[in-house]
């Protein structure tokens, strides 16, 4: 018995010398595993995306609609449903996600300098597949079908769940979801313990679905987007106080690690502002 456990450990010594040095610059996520919270810690934050992060942290920034930027406290930089304009900053960030169901969640001319676009469609028809491992951060994608614009019926795959394995941390960004995941794509996803989710009611699924697709993920933060009024917005607040404690911040920007996460799920709204707009303290 003893000798058969030196064996397992040379050979799982031998497996990570082999492995990439790139995925060793990343802490291992638990998308996929169940695992329970460290209860009484809060989340931590800090608006200035500017600033830098401390190790294993992620800051995450409510751009505008959909738009999300992502920062490690390697540098590694990523925006959600790109559209084009993140505002007057000059960031060019490392990795860009897009989804086509509206103009204001994709660009047809994204900025050449920015080194990974990753579309959450396949032009060709098929179905989008992303696996991309910038070091710090992996980005993979689950797609779901979607509604034609064209009243056309459905369109397969035409939009793509894109999850962030960052930190340690499993951070999801829902897209246009147009319809409840199957349970295979609900196992695809894992569990997230960050969730980007439209709450518009209509456009994307009504209310009382997303809530149902937000409960059965068991995300520890959810961070609403793409909410056209505020009465729309506390309709979802509203149906989402009964699990999740709700919080109203007027920054534009949350930090969070592994061990910062919430002892309760939390729905944390943030206001959305453009980059290099009214940045002064927040």
């Amino acid at each position: 018995m003893f000798r058969l456990f030196l064996t397992l450990l040379a050979a799982l010594s031998l497996t990570a010398l082999a492995a990439p040095a790139q995925a060793q610059d990343r802490r291992p996520s638990h998308c996929i595993a169940l695992v329970e919270n460290t209860p009484g810690l809060e989340v931590i934050w800090r608006a200035g995306f500017r600033d830098g992060l401390p190790k294993d942290t992620v800051r995450l920034s409510f751009i505008d609609h959909s738009m999300y930027l992502l920062q490690t406290a390697g540098g590694v930089t990523a925006v959600t449903d790109y559209n084009g304009f993140i505002g007057p900053e000059p960031l060019v960030p490392d990795v860009v996600t897009m989804n086509q169901s509206h103009s204001s969640h994709w660009t047809a001319l994204p900025d050449p300098a920015i080194p990974h676009v990753l579309k959450g469609w396949d032009e060709l028809g098929g179905a989008a597949a992303h696996h991309l491992d910038l070091g710090e951060m992996l980005v993979r994608n689950v797609t779901t079908d979607t509604r034609s614009p064209w009243g056309e019926g459905v369109r397969r795959d035409g939009n793509s769940i894109f999850i962030f394995e960052v930190a340690g941390l499993c951070i999801g960004h829902l897209g246009h979801l147009h319809h409840i995941p199957s349970p295979e794509q609900f196992a695809a996803i894992g569990r997230l313990d960050v969730v980007m989710a439209p709450v518009d009611g209509g456009m994307t699924l009504p209310v009382p679905y997303m809530i149902r697709v937000l409960k059965e993920l068991r995300s520890s933060i959810v961070l609403p987007m793409h909410n056209f009024s505020g009465g729309t917005l506390d309709v979802f607040l509203q149906g989402m106080s009964e699990a999740f404690r709700i919080e109203r911040r007027q920054e534009r920007s949350l930090e969070v690690s592994l061990r910062s996460l919430p002892s309760e799920p939390t729905v944390i709204v943030l206001e959305p502002r453009f980059l290099g707009f009214d940045d002064d303290g927040l």
